[in-house]
C-alpha cells in the first residue's frame, strides 16, 4: 500500500485564503481564476493543502502500484507567479500555448505573473480541453 499524498483536500475556507493574498492584483486575478475554473469544471473550489485551490477529484493508479486522489484542476498563488495545474501536461496544447501570451510551463504547471499577460479566451480553451482529457482518462469521483 502506498502512503497518501502530502497534499490532501480539506475544509479550509477558500474565500478566506483568497482574501489573504497580499498583493491586490494577484488577489483579484486568483478570484477570477477561481470563478473561471468553477464555471468550466462545474465543481466547487476546495483547498488542497495550505496553498492550492482545486476543483473536482479523480483517482489515479500508476503502473508502479502507487495510487491516490487528486484535484482535476487547480491553481496556487506563489511568491513570483500564479501556478495553474494543468494535470494532463502540455503535450497536446502546443498550438494553444503559442497563442496564450506571456507564460512559462513545467511538467503540469502553467506559470503566469498576471491575467493581463495572457489571452483569456485561450486560457479558457486550455482549461476546458484539459478537463475534457481528464474526463476521458479518469472518471470523476
Amino acid at each position: 500500500m502506498s502512503k497518501p499524498n502530502k497534499t490532501q483536500e480539506n475544509e479550509a475556507d477558500v474565500t478566506a485564503f483568497l482574501e489573504a493574498i497580499e498583493y491586490p492584483q494577484r488577489r483579484e486575478d486568483c478570484k477570477k481564476i477561481a470563478l473561471l475554473m468553477a464555471k468550466i469544471s462545474g465543481d466547487p473550489a476546495k483547498m488542497w493543502g495550505t496553498s492550492i485551490v482545486g476543483f473536482g477529484r479523480y483517482h489515479y493508479k500508476y503502473d508502479s502500484g502507487r495510487e491516490g486522489d487528486s484535484m482535476r484542476i487547480g491553481f496556487s498563488p506563489r511568491a513570483r507567479n500564479i501556478a495553474l495545474y494543468i494535470i494532463t501536461g502540455f503535450g497536446n496544447y502546443q498550438k494553444l500555448l503559442v497563442r496564450l501570451g506571456k507564460h512559462k510551463t513545467g511538467k503540469s504547471c502553467l506559470y503566469i505573473k498576471k491575467l493581463a499577460d495572457v489571452d483569456a479566451g485561450v486560457l479558457t480553451e486550455l482549461i476546458t480541453r484539459d478537463l475534457k482529457t481528464m474526463d476521458e482518462r479518469y472518471p470523476k469521483i
